[in-house]
């Protein structure tokens, strides 16, 4: 049993949105860390990923939600990382960034409300955050989501995977099946080419959030492994 979790966030929140996941997990007693990464630079993120690695004692299984799983991919070759867990996550293949697996969205899929550019930083129209980031949660959460959003550099998204870890070390991955952001037959084809093993549950881009059992379960079953 793998006793380390690492928690990677994504674009446009920070780290703090994992507490009830880390609450159960530290429960079952894992040693559980949280990532802080600026979401800059893909380098930056794994940079900062990497800091919290290199101070484990032991293999750890490595977690990311959305863009997270972008950090993952490319920081996950660190030798303390055992296995990889993806949370309604991007899991791209070696040269692909955030760019690439969004350039090309299928017909009738929805189309995440990200602003134009501003200074090289990116933001989720307010007004349509809910709905396209946190449909399953209660408004005054998703309003304060809204409003405290971590600007996303654009760098972040051009950052490519230049060695992904899902092809040397075994993965996990959560669809959230009511996704806005990452549509979920998206989140199958990148699971399904991972070689991972997939788990489904009923929720919007913030599953960490709402489903917070569901994405602690997927956890626990990478650490057994």
């Amino acid at each position: 049993m793998i006793r380390n979790i690492v928690l990677v966030h994504g674009g446009f929140v920070d780290g703090s949105g994992w507490q009830a996941v880390y609450d159960l997990l530290v429960a079952d007693g894992f040693r559980v860390s949280v990532v802080q990464n600026p979401t800059l630079s893909l380098a930056g993120d794994v940079a900062a990923t990497h800091q919290i690695l290199d101070g484990l004692d032991g293999p750890a299984v490595l977690v990311g939600h959305s863009y997270g799983g972008v950090v993952i991919s490319e920081a996950g070759t660190h030798p303390n990382v055992a296995a990889l867990a993806y949370i309604a996550a991007f899991a791209p293949d070696k040269g692909e960034s955030v760019n690439t697996l969004i350039a090309d969205p299928p017909p009738g899929a929805p189309v995440p409300p990200i602003l134009p550019p501003v200074n090289g930083f990116l933001f989720l129209d307010r007004d349509k955050f809910a709905a396209s980031f946190a449909g399953d949660l209660p408004a005054d959460q998703a309003s304060f989501m809204a409003d405290s959003q971590v600007p996303w550099g654009v760098d972040a998204l051009g950052g490519t995977v230049t060695e992904p870890a899902w092809r040397a070390k075994p993965s996990w991955y959560l669809v959230a099946t009511d996704d806005r952001m990452i549509p979920p037959p998206a989140q199958h084809v990148m699971a399904q080419r991972a070689g991972a093993t997939v788990a489904e549950t009923p929720a919007s881009h913030s599953v960490y959030l709402s489903q917070p059992a569901a994405v602690a379960d997927l956890i626990r079953q990478a650490a057994a492994s």
